[in-house]
This record gives C-alpha cells, sequence and structure tokens, in this order.
C-alpha cells in the first residue's frame, strides 16, 4: 500500500516500516494523558552515545503507548503535526527539528513469541524485517546471503537515510526462553549484531526499547553495555513518565467527577526514582471509563504470577510478605538479580522481579520495598490464600470483626481479637516488644484498610503514637489511636496517649476518636484492652 506525506514523496506502508500515525491516532481519540515531554527526552539524545534507550517498566504501565507516540512522532511516511500541536511537546525546541524526519522500524515482539516456539525465532524475525525493509527500499541492491544489518547499512550509505529503530516487548523473548538455550543465544548476539557493531551509529538515529526487564545482565554482560537504561529500579530522568502524577489524576477525577480520595487508595503508591507518588496508568482509566474502583489486575494474569514468586521458600520471604501486608517495608538488594526470571535464587531476587512486575514499590534511596495500594494488597492476598498460609488468611477474615468490636467499644472481643492474632503468628514473627505487637496488631486489622489510613509511628502531641487509624474521606467513622505496651497494662497505655497529647494532633483529621490501649502480658501470653471514646472540646 502507498500512501504520500506532504503531497510529495511516497512511501510503501510496511509491516514493520513505515507504519505512520495510526496506532497514535487510535490513542489520541480516546482519554490521553500528555506525556510527550517523552520526546524531548528522547530528542536530546539522537547522534549521540546515548541514543540507544532500553526503558523498562511493568505491564499496563504505558509502554507500547510511549512506543506508538514515538513511531507517530519520528516516521518520515506521515504529516503528524497536528496529533500534537496541542500537546507540550509542540512549545518545545527541540519539535519540529525531529518531527517527521526517520524512517522507522517498528518490531513488536510479542508477535513473534506468540507465534513461533522454536529455536528458529531470531532467524525468523531477521528475515522478515529485512524482506519488509527491502521493499520500503527496492532501488538498493543486496546481496542473498545479507542479513538485516547488512541490509541497512547499505540504505545508509547509498541514501544517506538514518533509522529510528522501536523494538516494544524486547523481553518476551527471554521470558519465552530461558537463558543458555539456543534460542536466547541467538537472539543476545543478533541484538549485539544490530546494535553493538561499528555500524550501529551510522545506521540508527537513535534506538528505544521497552519490556519489563533490563538487559545488561543477559548471559553476556557487555552484550548490550552501550544502552543507557531506565527501570522500575533505576528509572533516571524517565522516571516522571513511567505512571500518572498525583496531579494528572485529580485533574482526571474532577473532569469525570470521580472521588480523587478512591483512585488514590486504590491506585497510588509507586515510588518510582524522584517520583514520590506515582500511579497505575492503565488501572486509572479503566476505573474512569467504568466510574468505579476496583482491582484490574485479574485480567492481567497477576494472581498466578505472585503465587509463583512468593511460594519459593527462601528464609525470610514469608516473613516479609506478612510485614508488608501489615504496611511495613522490607529491605531489599537489587543488584544481585541477573534480570531474568527463571534465574531467581534467593529472597532478594524474588522481591526484585515482583518491583520490576509493579507488585512491590521500590524506594531507592532506603533500598526498601513496600506493597504500593489496595489493589496490589489484593492480589498479595490472593497469592497468599494459594499458598495455604492459614495464619494469615484467618487473620485477615478476622479483621473485618476485631475492626468492628473495635468502633463498639467492645474491649473485651477485642482482647480477645487480639490474642487470636498473636497466637496465629508466634511461629512467623518475634513477639518480645511492642514493636512486635504493632506489627501483628497491623495485620489484624487489615481490614481496616479499605476505610482508614493507617499510620504507624505517627508524630503527634508529644510524642509518636503507635497505631493510629485515620478514617478517610466520606467515612463517617471516628479516628483510632491505639497505644502499646508489652508487660505493663491497657491502662497505662491510655494514660499515655492522653499524657502525650496524641488527641489533640489527630483531631485535626477528626473531631471524634476512640483511643485504645493495649497490653500484652507475657507470663499469661494474653492482652488485655481498654477502649475510650474522646471528643474535641468545643
Amino acid at each position: 500500500m502507498y500512501f504520500c506525506k506532504n503531497n510529495a514523496t511516497l512511501f510503501n506502508m510496511g509491516t514493520y516500516i513505515n507504519l505512520g500515525n495510526a496506532g497514535f491516532q487510535r490513542i489520541r481519540n480516546s482519554e490521553y494523558v500528555d506525556k510527550t515531554a517523552l520526546i524531548a527526552s528522547v530528542n536530546k539524545t539522537l547522534f549521540t552515545e546515548n541514543c540507544f534507550s532500553c526503558v523498562t517498566r511493568c505491564r499496563r504501565f504505558g509502554k507500547s503507548m510511549a512506543a506508538k507516540m514515538l513511531c507517530a512522532y519520528y516516521d518520515h511516511s506521515c504529516d503528524s503535526r497536528s496529533l500534537f500541536s496541542d500537546l507540550g511537546i509542540a512549545s518545545d525546541p527541540s519539535f519540529e527539528k525531529h518531527l517527521n524526519k526517520y524512517p522507522v522500524i517498528f518490531l513488536d515482539m510479542t508477535n513473534f513469541v506468540t507465534k513461533y516456539h522454536d529455536d528458529d525465532i531470531v532467524g525468523m524475525i531477521d528475515t522478515k524485517l529485512k524482506a519488509d525493509v527491502m521493499k520500503a527500499y527496492p532501488d538498493i541492491e543486496v546481496a542473498a546471503d545479507d542479513d538485516l544489518m547488512e541490509c541497512l547499512i547499505r540504505i545508509a550509505e547509498k541514501t544517506g537515510d538514518q533509522f529510528f529503530f522501536i523494538i516494544d516487548e524486547w523481553d518476551a523473548i527471554c521470558r519465552e526462553f530461558k537463558s543458555g538455550t539456543s534460542a536466547m543465544d541467538r537472539y543476545v548476539n543478533w541484538l549485539r549484531r544490530m546494535f553493538k557493531s561499528v555500524n550501529a551509529t551510522q545506521v540508527f538515529a537513535g534506538v528505544y526499547m521497552t519490556g519489563i526487564l533490563p538487559i545488561k545482565k543477559y548471559k553476556t554482560e557487555s552484550a548490550l553495555n552501550n544502552f543507557i537504561e531506565y527501570s522500575m529500579v533505576s528509572p533516571g530522568v524517565m522516571a516522571r513518565y513511567f505512571g500518572f502524577t498525583k496531579e494528572e489524576v485529580r485533574a482526571l477525577a474532577e473532569q469525570h467527577d470521580m472521588d480523587f480520595d478512591e483512585l488514590e487508595k486504590w491506585y497510588d503508591g509507586y515510588m518510582i526514582g524522584s517520583q514520590k507518588s506515582m500511579f497505575n496508568p492503565n488501572s486509572v482509566m479503566k476505573a474512569i471509563n467504568r466510574q468505579w474502583c476496583e482491582s484490574y489486575w485479574a485480567s492481567t494474569g497477576a494472581f498466578d504470577a505472585v503465587a509463583h514468586y512468593i511460594q519459593m521458600n527462601f528464609e525470610g520471604l514469608k516473613d516479609n510478605v506478612i510485614k508488608m501486608l501489615a504496611g511495613e517495608r522490607c529491605s531489599v538488594d537489587s543488584t544481585g538479580f541477573r534480570n531474568d526470571m527463571s534465574d531467581i535464587e534467593t529472597m532478594d531476587d524474588v522481591l526484585t522481579v515482583l518491583i520490576h512486575l509493579g507488585y512491590l514499590s521500590y524506594d531507592w534511596s532506603e533500598e526498601e520495598c513496600f506493597i504500593p495500594n489496595r489493589e496490589v494488597a489484593g492480589e498479595m492476598v490472593n497469592a497468599v490464600k494459594s499458598n495455604k498460609w492459614q495464619p494469615v488468611i484467618d487473620a485477615i477474615q478476622q479483621s473485618k470483626q476485631l475492626l468492628k468490636a473495635t468502633l463498639e467499644g467492645d474491649s473485651e472481643v477485642v482482647a480477645k481479637g487480639i490474642d487470636m492474632a498473636h497466637d496465629e503468628h508466634t511461629s512467623i514473627l518475634s513477639y518480645n516488644n511492642e514493636n512486635s505487637l504493632a506489627c501483628v496488631l497491623s495485620i489484624a486489622y487489615y481490614y481496616a484498610r479499605n476505610d482508614y489510613v493507617i499510620h504507624r509511628e505517627l508524630a503527634s502531641g508529644k510524642g509518636f503514637a503507635d497505631l493510629v487509624l485515620i478514617p478517610r474521606k466520606n467515612v463517617d467513622s471516628p479516628a483510632i489511636v491505639l497505644e502499646l505496651k508489652y508487660d505493663k497494662d491497657a491502662d497505662s497505655a491510655i494514660a499515655q496517649i492522653k499524657r502525650k497529647q496524641y488527641p489533640s494532633k489527630v483531631a485535626q483529621h477528626t473531631g471524634n476518636l476512640l483511643l485504645v490501649g493495649v497490653n500484652y502480658d507475657r507470663d499469661t501470653k494474653t492482652h488485655d484492652c481498654h477502649i475510650e471514646q474522646w471528643r474535641k472540646e468545643k
């Protein structure tokens, strides 16, 4: 099929080259949050030593959307000015310089792994791309045994054209074929042939690869060290393009009459590099389109993926998953992971995989991971259930009754409920101080996360309250301040709450408070509880 750009040049529309801007046109026809500043960042790399970029992020975080956007912007076979004229990139100084200036090759690797399952998959990729490219350059003479790279070199020499190469889901082959297999070896060599050869800078103005996993540790570690990598663990300057910001989601919520606090509860919580609060973009858009917040991970096979990794019996893994369900953070060393989902050797490898897959958020400054939001927490609970971690399942199921008893001021039922949580977790968590008790209580009050924001060690008055539950917007329930004691008594916990003026600080959120004192007696191995109602003086 031939089509015309600017009434001048005819281009042969191919399967992998000269795709035009139809993909991004469909995106613009839908609700679109402007992420075109990414183009400006990529423009800075063109024709430099940094022109090879690998931007990896988890599923449903806009990888393919970004690839289609770049295709529409760079592709010389179409005129995309109108698609970008009302977006941020239009005011960037580099906009005109690179708009529709390059032949673009677009390779979606998932199209191949779903069709070809043998070791010759790499040969099929090279053959099909070569045939398609040569249709676009029929006047260029090539030899029968020339591979794709040789053809691109001949084209560059004869025409002066330099290509922009986009590979979407570059690691699909790596997820399909294990390290050490013939297909993987051939794939790594093909990538090296394409992008590491001395002719690469002659052929390519830029290369942009997307995927889930970074590339530098796949078998031959130095094979592609000329790529600049941006990942969920180390996103660098690309961090702000990985998800939606609070401002972007707040604007969407106002535009569509959605409750921002609900969207925040369900889909916020990702720390990505310098961005301290990022939302899952796909889930936000689905919630807005359906006018309802719920988990949208089920459609992506999240449950199976999480269950597979957390069932690995590495020492400390179960403890850390439970702690994260309780709202805790866990230390993680991501440097040892070889970026291969089939090569998992330590608990840190498991946690790092879950970060790359989007099931955990990562604070790079503290080297800690945690569960980001309610949507992901739900999938973690499903995974726990599938692994038959019965004590945790029981605690979560009982947490609804525990919250109900707390709100009703039933100290005896609350004490018994905490006894049960304690008994079920003594084999999992150490239980010898107030911090251990706070962790168990966080699990015991898991259900409360539906209506409350739970804070550990919240700065309140003249100290730090052990556990504070602040009701979410539009929730007509009192705040709950819990003070925990070990081998003392519940009354002294209540006295400390009052002495350190915790209520006056929490009352800034709501004037209706419950004060809950909990003590654990080491000798009797039981808890006692005292609950008082506190109202702000008028």
